[in-house]
């Protein structure tokens, strides 16, 4: 493809966010930036939620691992599934009875201060490093296949891209995010189907016809039965409930949209329609990925070790131009979603949870939004540096690493919650930093000694779980006589 072709496309994509962007932030305040007036349509929240929560790691890392891990993804997503449903019965309640803006401030209503600038901060640090590599993925395709060629640095590109994701959601917020995400799922979907139809043309095969190819190649293996492997189906499940439980339920960027929602029975609605209809997306990518390994096998394509590479380059080197546009258009559509909603949610966190702005009497609305902004573009600032890194140390699969990360640091926030709901005692909260801070490092040492500890066994993506676990058990140790559970039953 033309690489000014490709950069126009970007041009003119960012240029219909832009007037989205303009079209939903007049007189916008605060409020509209942090929960969009709390008047957000239920299917479009849904809609647009399916392009978040696919983002770059699924648009490229899910396919390129078929080659490795076959379709056993879909034990995860089977997992993500069951955990949907649980924030929708067990959490959304919550946020809405207690009508909090950040989801953290639960926290502070439970424990005390410290607890909730603790929970806060443990979710600044994971998605800031979460989304930074989300970012960083879309990124690096297309510095590889376009910008390198034409003599464009990395920190150029990352540093444009960010400058324009600040330009169109400064002052619109979670009320313009919810229609740009709806574009972004949109063309990401597209994406998908033209690219798998493109293959199945080219192979001169019927769509059934392909898929009976892939079965043929052994892709379609769901389920991993060895117990000893990281990718046994059991543990697969689980942690893949415990992903969402924490990277949704927990997380402020995935609530902050859902909380925008009028009604508890839309928010509802809204959780149980997209999480069946991301089940059926997310086993397309899938299948897209082994139609890709399955036409490169055929064309004797030789395919780069790196399997992020393996998407973008047979859309835009050997595939007809229609699937290149296409893959650029929904890789740019994966890029925003990943950025725009974590900046937006990182913002509202801060404001909200460090800054204590909506407590500031003393602050009137002009010296707010100033402070808002200024978070605003220091996100952006931390994400480009972050990102710089990220060039510097790519080595492996971004969604091995995203998922990793997640296991580490959302894993206090799962053991905090849970020990918030589930029991009523208190705790000495000058140690629950330790607490949290402990149970990561504890399961870092568990599971790089897990295959020598455990008789094989080897700790995968349940390291979220077990950090749970460990923070939850931590918490139960610094239990404080003070206080009795009709009093924090009553503070509830």
């Amino acid at each position: 493809m033309n690489h000014w072709l490709i950069l126009s496309l970007v041009a003119a994509y960012f240029i219909v966010l832009l007037l989205i962007s303009y079209a939903t932030s007049k007189g916008a305040k605060n409020e509209h930036f942090f929960i969009g007036e709390k008047n957000s349509k239920w299917y479009l929240v849904a809609y647009g939620m399916i392009g978040t929560s696919l983002s770059g790691v699924t648009f490229m890392s899910v396919p390129g691992k078929v080659s490795k891990i076959h379709f056993f993804y879909f034990q995860i997503i089977i997992g993500y599934l069951i955990g949907y449903f649980i924030v929708a019965a067990v959490l959304l309640p919550l946020y809405y009875r207690l009508q909090l803006t950040s989801i953290y401030s639960f926290l502070k209503t439970r424990f005390g201060n410290i607890t909730y600038k603790t929970g806060a901060s443990f979710f600044l640090l994971s998605r800031t490093l979460g989304a930074s590599l989300r970012i960083y993925l879309v990124l690096y395709v297309l510095q590889t296949f376009v910008l390198d060629s034409i003599g464009v640095p990395f920190a150029i590109t990352a540093f444009v891209i960010l400058l324009m994701i600040v330009l169109y959601t400064y002052k619109g917020g979670v009320k313009t995010i919810i229609w740009t995400d709806t574009l972004q799922t949109t063309f990401m979907i597209l994406a998908l189907i033209v690219t798998l139809w493109v293959i199945k043309d080219q192979l001169g095969l019927s769509m059934s016809g392909l898929f009976t190819e892939i079965q043929n190649k052994g892709y379609t293996q769901i389920f991993d039965t060895d117990w000893k492997s990281p990718t046994f189906f059991l543990k697969q499940i689980i942690s893949g409930m415990f992903i969402t439980i924490t990277m949704t339920g927990l997380d402020q960027e995935m609530m902050q949209k859902n909380i925008s929602i009028k009604t508890l029975g839309k928010a509802q609605q809204n959780m149980f329609a997209f999480s069946v209809v991301l089940l059926f997306v997310s086993l397309l990518f899938l299948f897209l990925g082994a139609a890709l390994y399955v036409y490169a096998s055929t064309k004797g394509i030789t395919l780069s070790p790196q399997t992020d590479d393996t998407f973008p380059l047979i859309a835009l080197q050997f595939l007809p131009p229609i699937a290149g546009i296409l893959f650029i258009i929904g890789l740019i559509s994966a890029l925003f979603p990943s950025a725009d909603g974590a900046m937006t949610a990182l913002t509202s966190s801060f404001c909200i949870d460090i800054l204590n702005m909506n407590d500031r009497a003393d602050w009137d609305e002009n010296t707010k939004t100033k402070r808002r902004i200024s978070v605003h573009l220091s996100v952006a600032v931390i994400f480009f540096l972050i990102m710089l890194v990220c060039k510097a140390i790519n080595e492996k699969a971004i969604i091995d690493l995203v998922l990793d990360i997640a296991g580490y640091t959302y894993g206090p926030l799962l053991g905090l919650f849970a020990f918030g709901i589930f029991l009523k005692n208190k705790v000495h909260e000058k140690l629950v930093p330790v607490v949290c801070i402990s149970a990561p490092i504890i399961t870092y040492i568990l599971k790089a000694n897990s295959k020598d500890w455990f008789g094989g066994y080897q700790i995968g993506f349940e390291t979220l779980l077990i950090n749970g676990v460990l923070t939850f058990i931590g918490l139960a140790l610094i239990l404080t006589r003070k206080g009795n559970r009709n009093e924090i039953q009553s503070e509830l």
